[in-house]
């Protein structure tokens, strides 16, 4: 039976099945249904193991591979650390919808044929904005309808390239293309929108940070983890993807350092991430496919952590900028611990789970003599480090004493978190077990002292500039631009404009319209009316008359 059942829908059960139920029956499922979905997707075997006919196609809805456990995996574990996570915080709707978003998720990595992504993307687009609708504020709303619209956006384009791409193949699979046609390239843009890449990177900061704190750690963890999963299988190699990435990398950092909110910090910093995997997928190769895989496993567990370190602060405070917040470390040592350790493996630091995947990137360009590619790759990883590694933990947790003395967060929260505590810390120290589920065979050595002593030269020096310059780092209020701005603000002031001139233009013509009738009506009625000339009596003789002119005239025109 496991054999034919898409792991997936048992987390979309679980959702369906979640409002029905109350008490420890809701918490045991929340617990549960996460566990048997990761049992379910290591009983699968290899190959397509379900088909199932639509139009002249098969569709391939439980196609496993190396590569789709892996993600599988993590998707799994994810749900089951952000379930307890929000166990007794989040309302049974958001967890309902997580769950959902979450199974879809999974479905994604076990498709074999392109109708099969597109359905499950599309209803990860719909559990995601219902996540974000279950925060219940105005701001959460107005940031779903925007993430929304990117996410329809998207989701168009990338059928609009899959019936192109069917219409020129006649084939649904999902294997590795090239952008070469129409369809390849609209449907890798559509994967792109997913992951966060210019020009439509700004949704991410945009609508996570207007979650609910365990809504957010949902959300860091599957559209975009997706969107590299997609890349990985459909275009490994692609150049473009490459310029993409180094694009990404960059932006995140400069954003997250102009940042003052804590979850929009840690939200730019996905980008920055994801930027990361992206590259990796582009240069091709084993090596760097190894690395992207790898590296967005490590990647959802670290930043998973640091939001349930920011998350449990949010909740506990009610605060989220780092200029209302500092000196938590001395009533939430466990938080703050927590978030140190999310923090290092952000950064790649020796014996935690960045360090043993990021860098096979990294090697994979020197490998491929990209030496430019490397040094934006070396430089972004400094960056890393100020942003998450040390800025956010530093005005959270250390910065001049705020005044506020929470607690540490309740027991589901703190258990979440040592989960993954222990997780990046495993991985780094021992990272062949995440190898050994790579898509491809792994000869690869983290722990030399090349690489130990260059890491912590880059680490060193990077966190003297961040304390040289501590000044400039502090964030005061103040709003920073993205192109979100040309669709929220720009978009909204032609939207009036255009709304304000159509409604001229349409009263104008409405008023030349009711004129023209009004002169069309009287003179109907000066000719028709009652003292109109042909509303007149006339005499039955002249009536004869005339009609024997007509017959006259008809009868000449016909002879002549």
């Amino acid at each position: 039976m496991t054999s034919s059942l898409p792991p997936g829908l048992i987390l979309i059960a679980a959702a369906c099945l979640l409002p029905l139920l109350r008490g420890r029956l809701r918490d045991a499922l929340v617990v549960a249904a996460p566990l048997l979905c990761l049992l379910v997707v290591w009983l699968v075997p290899d190959g397509s193991n379900l088909s199932l006919p639509f139009l002249e196609y098969e569709l391939q809805p439980l196609d496993s591979s190396r590569a789709g456990r892996l993600f599988a995996t993590v998707f799994s574990v994810m749900a089951f650390a952000g379930g307890v996570f929000a166990l007794r915080q989040s309302s049974t709707t958001e967890l309902a919808a997580a769950y959902a978003y979450a199974g879809s998720a999974i479905g994604v990595t076990f498709a074999g044929d392109l109708i099969s992504v597109f359905i499950f993307w599309e209803l990860m687009a719909l559990g995601s904005t219902a996540v974000l609708w279950a925060a219940g504020s105005r701001a959460s709303y107005r940031a779903s309808m925007r993430y929304l619209m990117v996410h329809l956006f998207g989701g168009v384009v990338l059928m609009i390239g899959i019936v192109a791409h069917i219409h020129a193949t006649s084939s649904i699979a999902f294997q590795a293309m090239q952008p070469d046609s129409i369809g390849t390239w609209l449907m890798l843009i559509g994967f792109l929108i997913n992951a966060g890449a210019p020009p439509l990177s700004a949704w991410i900061a945009d609508a996570y940070p207007e979650a609910s704190p365990g809504g957010m750690v949902f959300l860091s963890a599957f559209t975009t983890k997706t969107a590299v999963y997609t890349l990985l299988v459909g275009f490994p190699g692609a150049e473009i993807l490459v310029y993409v990435g180094l694009y990404m990398m960059m932006y995140g950092i400069i954003y997250a350092l102009l940042e003052n909110d804590m979850r929009r910090i840690l939200a730019y910093s996905i980008v920055n991430q994801v930027g990361f995997m992206v590259a990796g997928i582009g240069i091709g190769t084993e090596m760097a496919l190894n690395g992207a895989a790898g590296h967005a496993f490590a990647h959802i567990i670290y930043k998973a952590l640091l939001l349930m370190s920011a998350g449990s602060v949010l909740y506990m405070t009610g605060k989220r900028k780092c200029t209302d917040l500092g000196g938590l470390f001395q009533s939430m040592p466990i938080t703050a611990l927590c978030g140190i350790v999310g923090a290092l493996a952000i950064s790649s630091f020796p014996f935690t789970s960045g360090f043993v995947t990021k860098s096979m990137i990294g090697q994979a360009a020197a490998d491929q003599h990209l030496a430019l590619v490397w040094f934006i790759i070396t430089a972004a990883s400094a960056g890393v480090f100020l942003h998450a590694g040390i800025k956010f933990p530093w005005f959270v947790f250390f910065q001049k004493d705020s005044g506020l003395r929470p607690d540490d967060p309740p027991w589901n929260m703190r258990i979440a978190m040592w989960l993954f505590t222990f997780l990046c810390i495993a991985i780094g120290v021992y990272p062949q077990p995440l190898y050994a589920l790579l898509p491809f065979p792994v000869n690869y050595q983290p722990y030399t002292g090349a690489h130990l002593v260059a890491q912590f030269q880059l680490l060193l020096f990077a966190g003297l500039a961040f304390f040289v310059m501590l000044p400039q780092m502090k964030r005061t209020l103040t709003l920073s631009l993205d192109f979100d701005w040309f669709y929220r603000r720009f978009g909204a002031i032609l939207l009036r404009e255009f709304t304000g001139k159509t409604s001229d233009a349409r009263n104008d013509l409405e008023r030349r319209a009711r004129a023209r009738l009004k002169r069309l009506i009287a003179n109907l009625f000066r000719h028709h009316g009652p003292q109109g000339a042909l509303s007149r009596s006339w005499p039955t003789g002249s009536m004869v008359l005339w009609i024997a002119i007509l017959l006259g005239a008809y009868l000449i025109f016909y002879y002549i």
